[in-house]
């Protein structure tokens, strides 16, 4: 008898085209199994998408909320100044100016204090005399407020003084001249102008007097005063007022100026809510975003009936509930306000779901009553942020709803491997007996064959 090496090559039964016919009947559940685990990742992947757009939604939230203890009118309060004569003076203003017209005369700029060394050396000389020591000090005092500066032998030329200065920030900059005969003398000059920017010197340090080598010259002796320090004179409202250089701080509430010549001319404080609106816009796009993806991620196609990844979906239901009502309902610390809703800020709602800033409406709003709008603002800002923080959160509905799907995707994978391993277990039947049908099939048909020829031999034995 034959042996069969192929199931179905001995009888001529189609064992293989049979047995993939009934594993792709067998398989059935399994696709089934398989489309689900792919909704449920597409559903995680959506609500990832979600998360995103809600957190940019946050951030522009938390960008309309006033800080801890902090009211709504300064938190957003902003100020441009400006000066009509620009080559006079500039001003900039912080959240704490007031709007207003000032007349601004400026009479005289303060000067920088300027002082110079009373002896010339050549470049490489020795111009400090350190005794017995092997440091000097020499100390610049600017108010009350003195700098030390350690001096060695390293450092026992002018460029040497003058670098060990400049790196100390003690309110001067020294820099070295030279003249017609090569001789170098080095110059002070106090950074800033005003009488309180004055430096004085002292120390320890003696410098060489090259008349007199023997009898070195104090530091504090040792430099001339070229240039007094003076005061800016400045008239504010036909109003003296104190000056520090040619930088005023304190002339104005939240006004700085810095005095660039002398003249007459006009400053102008006025509320800027470029910044404001420009975070009302953000916060504009960041909700119209949101609208736009809980619309694409729940939407259902009528042509084709299919729906997108969370169509149906709880979950995006509520999320979308809830931010609404958080820019609908009107905050308990708004009642009696004049701007109650964000339809009087300007902000409204379009028929597809979306917001529209009006520009002008936000303007006039803003100019009428500030305060009232800043809290309006404050308020719903503190609304929405409230919200979603609570839907980020890690127990709130999109981490909730998210963790289930992961769950529901484990979970399948552990049933989709026990069916794997169940269909090689039937797969391994069939084949077991189909290779015994096939055996079986085939030693009847060799039987079959033997008695045919047996028959036929007996049957021409009968001829003779």
């Amino acid at each position: 008898m034959a042996t069969i090496s192929s199931a179905g090559i001995g009888s001529g039964l189609q064992v293989e085209s049979i047995i993939t016919g009934l594993m792709s009947v067998e398989k059935q559940p399994l696709s089934k199994l398989q489309a689900q685990q792919t909704s449920y990742q597409s559903k995680i992947s959506a609500l990832g998408t979600l998360k995103s757009s809600l957190a940019a939604l946050q951030t522009a939230a938390k960008a309309l909320t006033p800080a801890t203890l902090q009211s709504p009118t300064a938190a957003f309060s902003a100020y441009k100044a400006s000066i009509a004569d620009s080559t006079i003076a500039t001003a900039t203003a912080s959240s704490s100016a007031v709007a207003g017209t000032y007349s601004l005369e400026v009479t005289a700029l303060a000067t920088n204090q300027r002082m110079a060394l009373g002896k010339t050396y050549g470049a490489t000389d020795a111009v400090l005399d350190f005794g017995t020591d092997s440091t000097r000090t020499l100390t610049l005092t600017k108010g009350s407020t003195p700098v030390d500066i350690t001096l060695d032998s390293s450092q026992n030329t002018l460029a040497g003084v003058r670098d060990a200065i400049n790196n100390a920030a003690a309110g001067v900059n020294a820099t070295i001249v030279t003249d017609t005969n090569g001789k170098q003398n080095l110059l002070l000059t106090a950074t800033s102008g005003g009488t309180a920017n004055a430096v004085s010197i002292s120390g320890t340090a003696t410098f060489i007097d090259p008349a007199a080598p023997g009898t070195p010259i104090a530091a504090s002796s040792a430099f001339t005063q070229t240039q007094a320090a003076t005061d800016a004179a400045v008239k504010m409202q036909g109003v003296s007022i104190a000056t520090s250089g040619n930088t005023i701080t304190d002339a104005i509430d939240g006004v700085t100026l810095e005095l660039t010549k002398t003249g007459s001319t006009t400053l102008t404080i006025a509320r800027d809510n470029t910044d404001l609106k420009s975070k009302l816009d953000a916060f504009v796009t960041a909700y119209n975003n949101l609208n736009s993806s809980i619309k694409s991620l729940g939407a259902y196609n009528a042509s084709t009936k299919t729906g997108a990844a969370l169509n149906g979906d709880s979950s995006l239901r509520s999320i979308q509930s809830q931010v609404r009502s958080a820019l609908t309902s009107v905050p308990a610390s708004l009642e009696g306000s004049s701007v109650r809703t964000l339809s009087d800020l300007g902000i409204a709602f379009q028929s597809d779901g979306s917001l529209k800033m009006d520009a002008a409406k936000f303007e006039k709003a803003a100019s009428s009553g500030f305060a009232a709008v800043a809290t309006a603002i404050g308020a719903y800002g503190s609304a929405l942020k409230t919200t979603t923080t609570n839907l980020l959160d890690s127990s709130g509905a999109i981490a909730s709803r998210t963790d289930g799907l992961n769950s529901s995707v484990k979970n399948m994978a552990k049933r989709i491997e026990a069916f794997n391993a169940r269909l090689t277990a039937i797969e391994k039947t069939y084949r077991a007996q189909f290779t015994a049908l096939d055996t079986s099939m085939s030693s009847m048909s060799t039987t079959s064959s033997y008695l045919s020829q047996q028959l036929s031999l007996l049957s021409n034995m009968s001829n003779y």
